[in-house]
């Protein structure tokens, strides 16, 4: 990352573990101020603590906010907390989701699929135009959806989750279409990352898993994390309405 682009402000949604740590995690290495949030208070709190100890200064470079993603009103608190901390906002990251449902879709209780799109599409959108009107739109920025390799395929058993990421990835282009040409917008979508979100799809199988990715592993934080910080960049100062698969090699193996 150019120097250039140090010292800007991010705001992350779900940042207290998994992925949105990893990129805060990354961000505040290039020289940053973030912005976390999460539902859980005292988990926040912990997490903001951490993260403020990874880097020197970093106890004054690292807010967080706690709430629902799909609230408003938190959407709302966040961005006017990020301005009146920080003074502005570059760059947004969305990535709070949910999966609250393990089963065939022609059985899902459509208040279950509401509560998923509400949380990972919804809520998406609201912070994109929250942070487009408190500074970007006037002054630039970037953005970064945290979609997943389950909007691109078949996802059995999760196929709420899919179709809210394909959705997800739609709006990336729709976004970035839009608010071009001071904000830029991107999407990843990783295959399987070890986090606590995703840990019944590996737990107590990781090895199993992790034989089908050609790298030979399953994902971390940090991988989404540094694909992240390089979208958010100025290296990546002419890219914009893409969607990059972030799976360690397993779209390699369609068809075999």
């Amino acid at each position: 990352m150019s120097t250039a682009d140090s010292g800007k402000v991010a705001l992350i949604t779900g940042g207290s573990r998994g992925i949105g740590y990893g990129v805060a995690e990354a961000l505040l290495a290039r020289g940053h101020r973030v912005c976390v949030t999460g539902r859980g208070e005292e988990a926040l709190g912990a997490a903001v603590e951490a993260l403020g100890a990874t880097v020197p200064g970093g106890a004054d470079r690292v807010i967080g906010v706690p709430g629902k993603a799909h609230d408003e009103a938190h959407q709302a608190l966040a961005v006017e907390r990020v301005m009146e901390v920080f003074g502005r906002v570059d760059f947004l990251v969305n990535n709070a989701g949910t999966n609250p449902v393990f089963g065939p879709i022609a059985e899902l209780d459509l208040g279950v699929a509401r509560k998923v799109f509400e949380t990972n599409v919804v809520s998406a959108l609201g912070f994109a135009q929250r942070t487009y009107r408190a500074w970007q739109k006037e002054h630039g920025g970037a953005i970064v959806n945290i979609a997943s390799i389950a909007g691109l395929a078949p996802s059995p058993f999760i196929g709420a989750y899919g179709i809210s990421k394909a959705a997800m990835i739609n709006l990336t282009v729709q976004l970035a279409h839009e608010m071009a040409p001071l904000v830029r917008v991107n999407s990843i979508a990783p295959a399987v990352v070890k986090t606590k979100f995703a840990a019944s799809l590996y737990e107590g199988r990781e090895e199993e898993a992790a034989a089908a990715y050609p790298l030979g592993r399953l994902g971390v934080p940090k991988d989404i994390g540094g694909a992240a910080a390089f979208l958010l960049s100025d290296d990546a100062a002419w890219v914009t309405g893409q969607n990059l698969v972030v799976d360690g090699g397993l779209f390699l193996n369609a068809g075999v």
